[in-house]
């Protein structure tokens, strides 16, 4: 059996599962559900639950024009085959489905309650001064570029610049169908290693950036978790970031402490004071989930005795420019060795691996 041959029953064996595990007939009915709901008279007084919906049905046609795709490719080729015709003249489908399959397959491990969500990510440089500063203000770009390549928009929520170069951390919001599953294995601490730029010696410098990663979370998905308004502290001020002279002269950054659990936000790059409250409370609403989340896995791993609190110790990449050229992600093992690559955005592999890795 020829390679090709034997990529077509792959092909086939990858759709028959993926129809098991994507229930197009359950997706049909969400579809429609939604659908009516979006008829609604007054849908689109709630802005944001409105843009969920619209967002969720653009997944679920994708997902489903994807799926009649593969199926309807797979038809012609098996003709084509029957047929005795050239192998050059199918070859190219047969790769164009490959990918698609490869898509759909990735989404199919996506299945966490939040996955489909947009994404929070902060990066925050670790000690080592200008240095540390530099390697948080890549990290930052390295998603940047990877947002682009998937045409997702950002949206920056802080930043606090280095006194002489780089960032001392940034928060940005990502809108991107399963931004979050995508980039919650993103999380955790990111060790550079190469010659200082900013050192007169050129010595071999390691830097540390810690990543976290949280879902954009609306009131409706978290009904449990309850802000009151009497256990909040807010805080306003000037912005320091880029906006206009609205920005700069008018108070409309806001910080807000919770009291009970002393968690802290910062919100400052919209224009009006009214927008940064309610990006603040997006964000101290996704945290408070995350500390609920933590405090779960906290507890069901301290039964079973192996609970380890997140730490710096606890890095998940390395990233070597000297003395050798390497990139290694320590949990999946997945090694590239174009670093240049992997800083202007390509992470796919490592993001994929990891999400291989959480399914098995």
């Amino acid at each position: 059996m020829s390679n090709l041959n034997e990529n077509i029953v792959e092909l086939k064996k990858s759709f028959q599962n993926l129809k098991s595990s994507f229930d197009l007939e359950e997706r049909m009915t969400k579809l429609k559900s939604l659908e009516a709901k979006s008829l609604d008279p007054t849908f689109w007084d709630d802005q944001d639950m409105a843009r969920g919906v619209m967002q969720e049905m653009g997944d679920l046609r994708s997902d489903m024009d994807d799926m009649k795709k593969l199926e309807e490719g797979l038809s012609v080729i098996e003709g084509l085959v029957s047929e005795g015709a050239d192998e050059k003249e199918f070859a190219g489908e047969v790769g164009k489905l490959e990918e698609v399959a490869s898509a759909l397959k990735l989404k199919s491990y996506l299945s966490a309650p939040y996955d489909k969500k947009n994404a929070i990510i902060s990066i925050h440089a670790g000690q080592g001064g200008v240095e540390a500063m530099d390697w948080a203000n890549m990290l930052y770009r390295m998603y940047l570029r990877f947002c682009e390549k998937r045409n997702w928009k950002n949206e920056t929520i802080e930043v606090s610049e280095g006194e002489e170069a780089g960032i001392k951390s940034v928060t940005f919001k990502v809108y991107g169908s399963y931004a979050y599953g995508y980039f919650k294995g993103e999380a955790g601490t990111h060790r550079l290693v190469r010659q200082s730029p900013f050192n007169a010696d050129n010595l071999r410098q390691t830097s540390f950036a810690l990543v976290g990663v949280l879902p954009e979370l609306a009131e409706t998905d978290l009904p449990e978790i309850e802000i009151k308004d009497e256990d909040l502290d807010w805080q306003f001020f000037h912005s320091s970031s880029q906006g206009g002279q609205n920005v700069q002269k008018v108070s409309t950054a806001v910080r807000v402490k919770h009291i009970p659990t002393g968690l802290t936000v910062t919100a400052q790059t919209e224009r009006f004071q009214v927008q940064n409250r309610k990006i603040a409370l997006e964000l101290l609403r996704a945290r408070l989930w995350l500390l609920s989340q933590e405090q779960k896995e906290k507890e069901v791993k301290e039964i079973k005795g192996e609970y380890r609190p997140a730490s710096w110790g606890n890095q998940i990449r390395n990233y070597v420019l000297q003395p050798y050229k390497m990139v290694k992600d320590l949990r999946t093992g997945v090694e590239v060795s174009n670093p240049d690559a992997v800083l202007n955005g390509e992470i796919d592999d490592f993001i994929e691996a990891e999400l291989k890795l959480r399914k098995r």
